[in-house]
């Protein structure tokens, strides 16, 4: 039978283990416009923090989606990112080469 000590032990190993962080929810100021790299129709307006390439976007910081239905071009209806969860937030995984931003 366990003792209270050996309780103790596993509580103190199991909070050891920190939670995923989650990106900030004001999220930077910039906003970049995110376009479709082949017909140029605007997707979305995007607060983006730091100088890097667009890999992935965050839902909660679009600040304007011209988008119809999820990933896909509303000018040439192509697939240009994938839905998924980083880190617990959903967001969209882009296709390297299907957009460009400014």
């Amino acid at each position: 039978m366990p003792t209270v000590q050996d309780w103790r032990i596993s509580i103190r190993l199991l909070s050891a283990v920190p939670p995923m962080a989650k990106p900030n929810k004001k999220g930077p100021i910039r906003t970049v416009d995110v376009r479709c790299s082949a017909c140029q129709a605007p997707l979305f307006v995007y607060r983006k923090g730091g100088k890097g390439a667009l890999v992935k976007c965050f839902r909660e910081r679009i600040s304007k989606d011209f988008t119809t239905d999820g990933c896909t071009c509303p000018g040439c209806d192509r697939t240009f990112a994938r839905e998924t969860l980083i880190r617990g937030t959903p967001a969209y995984k882009i296709i390297g080469g299907k957009v460009t931003f400014r």
